[in-house]
């Protein structure tokens, strides 16, 4: 069979079938035939497609306008397309290749740089140009991007950068992954890299967010409102406008907390690799709330980001905009948690991540999947992950 056409598809049952995942004694029988355009209703989602053959006839417009194209075959309302035909058989078919030892990862991703060459359009032209902001130390000669401050903020001497976009945009907005040249101590960044030695006007020369690349790797959750609303323990929780519960904004989740979250997940440990992601319910302000969202809010301070960080897990996460809490009596200096999991452990942070499907599913051990773009010197990526589990 040439590598160009498909003579004969297979519907889902002899996917599974073939995978293993499904007897074939249980799929005889209940095969789907392939189905012919004049049919009066179209085939669901995943089931086999019968090969046509096809002319160059020119769209007709008219034919199109006049509504010859519509509905889709997926109903009138569908704003999906052909997403529909990645059903939950569809996605187990694919896991099932991964059968061997070992699975390397392919990275199939173009680096986003300045002055990104695309199709020209006069009226708003599309275009990528980013600049770097500093912010705590001294960018050095021929930098042309934007300086906030040469000063670090507080007794540790917290220092930052972020890329701005001429509008102002940023990639430090909503679901996010902190990458490991955002934050450093003075100009000292992870790994000994230095800021005037790195910072260029577009973005860092060195620890970008081109060298994130795909992760696909154990996900955990550690879920500490859920332990706090079974336990009845109403002096840690407010309420949102929305009348959900969240731990109170100057709430500080503590090493006993993640270990009670962590045995409530079943997980006998954390691992090297893992991405561990802790709800705190504070999402629940991010609609209900938005001022109060972007305030104060509960997290982890220095012991609880060092305990997890001997473990060296990939990425730790949180339903917060910052993972640390910012409040409260212990606090001292200025996001110091920032610094101790990137400047000083090499793991990055993911901020604003959705994690009440899985606590609602009692999900807490899943296959963990991002896909971040390449943006060459970014600070943070914007990509939505995924969780995946057996349904």
């Amino acid at each position: 069979m040439r590598a160009t056409t498909v003579a004969h598809a297979l519907s889902r049952r002899e996917m599974l079938v073939r995978a293993g995942l499904v007897p074939a004694a249980l799929a005889l029988g209940g095969l789907t035939t392939a189905c012919s355009s004049t049919q009066a209703s179209p085939p669901p989602p995943g089931d086999a497609v019968e090969e046509r053959d096809f002319d160059d006839t020119p769209i007709d417009a008219a034919h199109v306008r006049g509504g010859g194209w519509g509905p889709s075959r997926y109903g009138s309302g569908d704003e999906r397309g052909t997403l529909n035909e990645v059903t939950a058989e569809k996605t187990a078919a694919a896991l099932s290749l991964l059968r061997g030892s070992a699975v390397r990862t392919y990275d199939l991703s173009e680096r986003l740089f300045n002055g990104f060459p695309a199709l020209p359009t006069p009226a708003s032209p599309r275009i990528y140009e980013q600049r770097l902001f500093v912010s705590g130390f001294d960018p050095g000669p021929g930098f042309d991007g934007i300086l906030d401050t040469t000063t670090p903020r507080a007794l540790n001497e917290f220092s930052s950068v972020e890329e701005r976009f001429p509008d102002g945009g940023t990639y430090q907005i909503g679901t996010q992954l902190d990458n490991l040249n955002h934050i450093a101590v003075g100009d000292y960044f992870y790994n000994g890299f230095r800021g005037a030695d790195i910072a260029a006007t577009s973005g860092t020369t060195k620890l970008g967010a081109e060298h994130i690349g795909p992760v696909i790797t154990r996900g955990i959750l550690l879920d500490v409102l859920s332990d706090k609303l079974e336990s009845s323990a109403s002096g840690d929780l407010v309420e949102a406008p929305n009348g959900s519960f969240t731990l109170r904004e100057d709430y500080r989740i503590t090493v006993e907390d993640l270990k009670t979250a962590l045995e409530r997940s079943g997980v006998p440990q954390i691992e090297p690799g893992d991405v561990v992601l802790i709800r705190t319910g504070w999402n629940q302000m991010l609609y209900s709330d938005p001022k109060r969202f972007t305030g104060f809010y509960p997290g982890l301070y220095l012991r609880e980001a060092r305990w997890l960080a001997q473990f060296r897990p990939a990425i730790v996460g949180a339903d917060t905009w910052g993972v640390e809490l910012l409040a409260g009596a212990p606090v001292e200096g200025f996001a110091q948690c920032h610094q101790e999991f990137i400047v000083h452990n090499g793991i990055r942070l993911e901020e604003s991540v959705m994690l009440d499907d899985l606590a609602r599913d009692h999900v807490y051990e899943f296959v963990y999947v991002l896909t971040p773009p390449k943006s060459t010197g970014a600070t943070a990526v914007n990509a939505g992950p995924a969780a995946l589990t057996v349904v």
